[in-house]
């Protein structure tokens, strides 16, 4: 049985949990999410806890088992207490702040770098060289500060 997998995700306070079709959806005080459920593995609730199990031990069920126990305890943590991640711009003269929803960036081009942040994420700045991406879903607030830090990677 996979490490990763065979390990139960607590249920915080305020978070619901629902499987419905191939979904499973939680909810909390932050928002809702939702991850498709992969075939061949079971999700239930016990007392207040999570619990992932596998239908069968062939060799890519075994790899789904971890995969889908992280998936869904990103969720539960994302709908709790929510996701962020910190980024500091270094050079001589680099800035960034907000106008609006728009990051804009002077990074040494000739014209200042401009980015809408997609639907869920926040950017907020600290400073004029402290950048802070915040939200509920992890991988949208990795995938954002990866392309900001894309565009004049150290």
């Amino acid at each position: 049985m996979s490490r990763i997998g065979r390990k139960l995700i607590d249920i915080p306070s305020g978070v619901s949990l629902s499987v419905d079709g191939g979904k499973v959806k939680v909810k909390g005080p932050k928002g809702e999410l939702s991850v498709d459920l992969v075939p061949g593995i079971d999700i239930s609730v016990e007392d207040s806890a999570i619990k992932v199990t596998r239908q069968s031990d062939d060799k890519k069920t075994r790899a789904y088992h971890g995969m889908m126990r992280a998936l869904v305890n990103n969720l539960v943590q994302g709908v709790s207490s929510g996701f962020e991640r910190q980024l500091e711009i270094v050079g001589v003269g680099w800035r960034a702040q907000m106008q609006g929803k728009t990051l804009v960036m002077n990074l040494g081009f000739s014209h200042p770098v401009e980015y809408t942040p997609p639907e869920g994420v926040e950017i907020t700045t600290d400073g004029p060289t402290k950048i802070t991406v915040k939200g509920i879903d992890k991988q949208a607030v990795g995938h954002t500060a990866a392309v900001i830090r894309g565009f004049r990677p150290p």
